[in-house]
């Protein structure tokens, strides 16, 4: 694998890396180290976090905690709206909790940090999805129908706990899709500005991870090997994310979640190909290592490949968008862009989510300046 050089390949490139301070286990069964964990961080008085979909794992969550539960809040939803963590809060103190314990994906995690960062109260997230939220010092929160997130250590999960076993009857579908949400950390962390090798390296491990294992798992659902490489891929992938900074994919996802209500893992999935298709030429080195990962010769057309051999969707009319949207979301994700290695420009953008929106297939050896 090769380390990021300059144009001329003969000096490394110098670059900053920083280690994120939280605490990882992994495996199967490790769920069962909950209430030690809790102890650890000195809390007594545990709020259990989960969407109403996930109710009932949270209230079996709960029980093992024991006299270190204080209570349940199943209220989280999508895009983390601060309304929602309002209500929470209000719950929080009622209980006088002293930590969180967010059990699920990308929506309850988020309410974890948005209270970590009110209160500065720990917090221990036990992921049940691929989306790698848990990995990352970043909230998305919405308000008034806009999307806006942050960067700050007082977000970061104190304690990750991956256990295995709980994603075993993680549905087929949102399987495929909170994957392929991992791989969209990976993909961007490998034409970030602030890159460095050993993300670099992570990036292409976790997407060759979650490549290998999610059509396997869209075959056979409950096969455990499977299951723990995508994983041990989402861990990777999400501390990539945590690591470096964000880039186009992520501010069109924020914009179309955000603003129109579009569900996230779904619209990773979609997005995804046509932004890796829109820097191609400007992240060559970023294009091949994603290639590779994903066993293809081109890295937006295997990732839509990648897509439809796990069933998920494809265009942006099926998960919502109107096409009337098109233009307003143009306008909003260009308005503020994150840094991009290629120039943000608005008629580009706008074919870019046009094809999403239809569902074409791209391809990253096809594309030509806007």
């Amino acid at each position: 694998m090769s380390f990021p050089r300059n144009h001329e390949d003969t000096t490394m490139m110098p670059f900053i890396y920083n280690g994120l301070p939280s605490r990882v286990i992994f495996g199967q069964g490790t769920l069962s180290r909950l209430a030690d964990e809790v102890r650890e961080l000195g809390c007594h008085r545990a709020l259990v976090l989960a969407t109403p979909e996930q109710a009932g794992q949270a209230r079996e969550v709960l029980a093992q905690l024991g006299e270190l539960g204080a209570g349940l809040f199943a209220e989280a939803r999508m895009h983390t709206p601060v309304e929602v963590t309002d209500a929470a809060m209000r719950h929080l103190e009622e209980l006088e909790a002293d930590c969180t314990v967010a059990i699920g994906g990308g929506s309850t995690i988020g309410l974890g940090k948005a209270i970590a960062l009110r209160t500065g109260l720990p917090q221990v997230a036990i992921p049940t999805t691929y989306a790698g939220s848990e990995m990352t010092p970043i909230l998305g929160e919405t308000r008034d129908g806009l999307k806006t997130t942050q960067r700050t250590l007082e977000v970061l999960p104190e304690v990750v706990i991956y256990d295995v076993d709980l994603t075993l009857g993680l549905p087929v579908g949102m399987s495929g899709t909170s994957g392929i949400n991992a791989i969209a950390h990976a993909v961007e962390a490998l034409y970030a500005r602030d890159r460095n090798p050993v993300v670099s390296l992570m990036a292409e491990e976790g997407i060759a991870a979650l490549a290998r294992s999610l059509p396997l798992i869209a075959k056979e659902p409950t096969n455990q090997e499977a299951r723990s490489d995508a994983l041990y891929g989402a861990w990777l992938c999400g501390a990539c994310l945590g690591s470096v900074g964000m880039s186009l994919h992520h501010k069109l996802c924020h914009t179309l979640g955000g603003s129109f209500d579009l569900p996230h893992a779904e619209t990773h999935t979609i997005v995804l190909p046509h932004a890796v298709a829109y820097n191609a030429g400007a992240a060559p080195e970023a294009m091949s290592r994603i290639a590779r990962a994903l066993g293809s010769d081109d890295a937006a057309g295997g990732l839509h490949d990648l897509a439809r051999a796990v069933g998920a969707p494809l265009a942006l009319a099926d998960i919502g968008l109107q096409e009337s949207d098109i233009d307003r979301a143009t306008q909003i994700a260009t308005s503020n862009p994150y840094w991009n290695p290629r120039e943000i420009e608005a008629d580009g953008i706008h074919r870019l989510l046009s094809d999403a929106y239809a569902g074409r297939r791209p391809t990253s050896r096809e594309v030509t300046d806007a």
